[in-house]
């Protein structure tokens, strides 16, 4: 198992690089973001790597962060998503994102990713909700999610802290404002932890408070 690589970028391609490690180059699938860190250094790089072995293949995926590595590893246990589908996901969402997305079952913000539809978009919110505790940003406080893996509308009130009613009511309100559902998110749990209110009106106006700034 090839789980980590050092060395110089010798080569880079719209999705791959070749790592010059001692003379071997190695071809490394990484994503987007990854990819234009990379670009153009000429210092020694250290990837983490995700080796998958197939019956006519080896295939490397390289990662600038652990959390990414476990991020694109997650993804692939949702059905229907491979490698592939992984590695677009994380060049539009950092990790943080991915995990503010599914806890806040942003479905749409998911379907960013190109070859990411909506229905695959949603499978991967309700089905990693539970499942995002690695992802969650430590920043955000989010607690573990508890709900329905259905498509049913409690698998929005999974991402919600246990102040469901309220949190879930002021997260509609901020909906409704034209906020999209990961950045109300972020800021009523910001919002909740800054002043610890279950009062609705104050929560709202809290939340509106961090989207400013």
């Amino acid at each position: 198992m090839i789980a980590q690589l050092t060395g110089r970028i010798a080569q880079t391609d719209m999705s791959s690089v070749v790592l010059d490690v001692n003379g071997v180059g190695y071809l490394v699938n990484v994503t987007g973001k990854t990819l234009s860190q990379l670009t153009g250094r000429q210092d020694e790089v250290c990837l983490l790597t995700d080796l998958q072995v197939r019956e006519d293949s080896m295939t490397l995926f390289g990662f600038l962060s652990e959390t990414d590595r476990q991020a694109f590893k997650l993804l692939q246990t949702v059905q229907g998503v491979g490698a592939k589908a992984a590695l677009s996901i994380l060049t539009v969402l950092t990790a943080d994102e991915l995990a503010t997305a599914i806890l806040s079952a942003d479905k749409a913000m998911v379907s960013r990713a190109d070859g990411v539809g909506p229905k695959l978009a949603a499978r991967i919110v309700n089905e990693l909700a539970q499942k995002t505790a690695s992802l969650t940003p430590p920043s955000l406080g989010m607690p573990s999610a508890a709900g329905s893996s259905s498509d049913s509308p409690s698998s929005d009130s999974a991402a919600a802290p246990q102040t469901q009613p309220v949190f879930n009511d002021a997260l509609s309100a901020l909906c409704n404002l034209g906020y999209s559902r990961s950045e109300a998110f972020a800021a009523l749990q910001s919002a909740s932890s800054d002043e610890g209110t279950d009062d609705l009106s104050q929560l709202i106006a809290a939340g509106l408070r961090h989207l400013a700034t």
